[in-house]
């Protein structure tokens, strides 16, 4: 009966870590609403010479979602759809990024769309404490995320986040 007691000790103890750990990232504060976005530098398709297959797995990627690094994307005061996906091995990410290529036409010019594989941006990844993917953030032109969504969004969902970090034009009177 004793070892049965400790095995089961153990256990519950093992399974509360897991179940804080998700909770709460190592490294103090969690990234939420309201949060200044974590700058740092990712890579680019300049910094890979223009080889997609060293910057992701996506299978039809679109090189406007690799132009600018994090730090410098978030130093342009556009708003920011940033998408962590790895569509090489998720095929919910894969239509995740169809969808965000989609919306990419739509806004070109006024947000910027950045995919980040994780695999290839293991710093941004755990900067922005993603536990999975597909994960996208929408971080408004100040810096600041306004939007974070784990897992994979409808089309007008992640339209509206988009639209809520737009500058709302007033109507001119007439």
């Amino acid at each position: 009966m004793g070892n049965t007691h400790l095995i089961r000790v153990f256990v519950l103890l093992l399974l509360s870590t897991a179940l804080l750990g998700c909770n709460r990232p190592s490294g103090g504060s969690q990234l939420g609403l309201g949060s200044v976005a974590p700058r740092l530098p990712t890579k680019t398709l300049a910094d890979v010479g223009g080889d997609m297959t060293r910057i992701t797995t996506y299978r039809q990627p679109d090189e406007r979602m690799y132009q600018y690094s994090l730090d410098k994307a978030l130093a342009t005061g556009k708003p920011i759809l940033l998408e962590f996906a790895t569509p090489g091995h998720c095929s919910i990410c894969d239509r995740q990024l169809q969808m965000t290529k989609s919306l990419l036409d739509k806004y070109q010019g006024q947000v910027l769309f950045l995919h980040m594989d994780q695999y290839e941006n293991l710093e941004a990844l755990k900067a922005y404490q993603v536990m999975g993917d597909p994960w996208t953030f929408v971080i408004d032109a100040k810096g600041i995320v306004r939007y974070q969504q784990p897992g994979p969004m409808l089309y007008g969902e992640m339209d509206g986040a988009i639209k809520s970090v737009l500058p709302h034009r007033t109507a001119a009177v007439n």
